[in-house]
């Protein structure tokens, strides 16, 4: 039984071949999340700072000019070095930190979920409720709306806003930060090949 366990982890062994893979996946799905992001800062700058510094309905943050720059910077030249496989881990480090930054300022209220819904061990109050406005509107729809116009494209939904979707893509920044850029297809691993012993 042993020899046959051991055949099968040498057979899974051989995936380490292709190791490169998943640090390029992670990346490759991370770049235009950040590209998307840093894009819209940078285009509603003046929104930007407004929402970043405003404490009645903004984030509240102290110096909110720098803090808007800061993360417009950490995400627009983040993704093109993701893109790159350039300088990988270093860049993590500032897009995690605005990552956390996210998650306690903009959405550790709202709970975990970033789409409200009415069941399962993260929902809340707040997303039950939001359910429940998203039937009434979804009878509003059907009864005076072409709703199968409307959501033929997709269903709609409430978004709750949860640190969801920040907290995923922390793990996948640290998940980087410990792979790097990954072998081959980056950057790094030939400025390292060449440089580095």
């Amino acid at each position: 039984m042993i020899a046959l366990i051991n055949k099968f982890q040498n057979w899974l062994a051989l995936a380490f071949k292709a190791d490169f893979i998943a640090p390029l996946l992670l990346r490759a799905y991370l770049a235009p999340v950040f590209y998307m992001a840093g894009i819209n800062k940078y285009n509603g700058f003046e929104n930007t700072v407004a929402w970043f510094g405003n404490p009645d309905w903004g984030l509240g943050l102290p110096m909110p000019w720098l803090m808007a720059f800061l993360a417009t910077s950490a995400e627009l030249v983040g993704a093109l070095f993701l893109v790159l496989g350039f300088a990988t881990r270093w860049i993590s480090i500032p897009l995690m930190i605005t990552m956390l930054v996210a998650m306690f300022t903009a959405h550790w209220q709202n709970g975990w979920l970033a789409i409200s819904t009415g069941s399962g061990i993260f929902a809340t109050d707040r997303t039950i409720g939001a359910i429940d406005r998203l039937d009434r509107a979804k009878d509003i729809l059907r009864e005076h709306g072409n709703y199968s116009w409307l959501s033929e494209n997709g269903s709609f939904v409430v978004l709750n806003n949860g640190i969801e979707f920040a907290a995923t893509y922390f793990v996948m920044l640290l998940a980087l930060f410990f792979l790097g850029g990954g072998r081959y297809i980056s950057v790094d691993y030939w400025i390292a090949r060449k440089f580095r012993e």
